[in-house]
């Protein structure tokens, strides 16, 4: 953790292209309250608008990844309907819109709710194998309304997603992977925000960003607006992306058989 962001509720650093986003409220369990929310906004929107940033990692400080919303702080926005966010910042959910610049989360402890969640809105999710997982809202009286209601079943498939969804019930992080809610199981919270830090670095080292970007807006097209839309788009970006300085780096690379060196230009 960075030593003047220790008062912070989330904490943020650069690592070269990757931006580390910390959950920091280990006392109560990295249970969300409005600064959290917050915060957690104002990264977001920093890895989607900072051209120098090409990837993202998520992690928590303590013992838990989070153990969902702080209802006793929350409940009275979430009852007015009072969610406006600070300028520049972006939806802590990732629903306000198509989202080009990739997240990477790591869990481990609890996974609760808002949890599942983060990691359903991330693009890909490690996680340590004291991973506990649940959606427990239908038991508090709501329902799961960062995403998990349409995602979770997107991913994990329908059953799948209901069984825990409706019944609120703990899972593991075998069940998790079986089901694709993470992509790979580690030893424990360390070596779980180790790997998500180096596919980060895999991405923002080694590929080219405006290939990332228009990959990703590419796949949230097809989702959202049909694959017919994402198929208009793809002659266009090919040719948009071969007429960039790291369209030339990449087939120079090719041709004189090294890394390529990528620019995001």
């Amino acid at each position: 953790m960075v030593d003047d962001q220790a008062d912070r509720t989330v904490t943020v650093e650069r690592d070269g292209h990757v931006l580390l986003i910390g959950l920091n409220r280990p006392t109560k369990r990295n249970s969300f309250n409005r600064a959290m929310l917050s915060e957690l906004a104002q990264a977001y929107g920093l890895l989607e608008s900072d051209d120098d940033l090409w990837c993202g990692v998520l992690f928590a400080h303590g013992d838990h990844f989070t153990s969902g919303l702080d209802l006793a702080d929350v409940a009275g926005d979430l009852m007015s309907g009072n969610t406006a966010l600070p300028d520049g910042a972006r939806d802590p959910w990732r629903l306000d819109g198509t989202w080009t610049t990739p997240i990477v989360a790591a869990v481990h402890g609890w996974v609760m709710t808002l949890g599942i969640e983060l990691a359903l809105a991330a693009d890909i999710t490690v996680g340590a194998a004291d991973s506990r997982f649940a959606q427990i809202e239908n038991r508090r009286g709501i329902y799961p309304f960062g995403g998990a209601s349409f995602r979770f079943p997107r991913t994990a498939g329908w059953g799948n997603a209901m069984r825990w969804i409706l019944t609120g019930d703990e899972f593991d992080a075998a069940e998790a992977y079986r089901i694709g809610l993470i992509q790979q199981v580690t030893p424990d919270a360390a070596s779980a925000r180790a790997e998500a830090t180096a596919i980060a670095h895999t991405i923002a080292d080694r590929c080219a960003p405006l290939g990332v970007r228009a990959t990703l807006r590419s796949a949230h097209t097809a989702l959202e607006e049909g694959q017919q839309a994402a198929i208009d788009r793809l002659r266009p970006d090919v040719v948009r992306l071969f007429g960039s300085a790291d369209g030339a780096e990449g087939v120079a690379s090719f041709v004189e058989r090294r890394d390529a060196v990528f620019a995001g230009r």
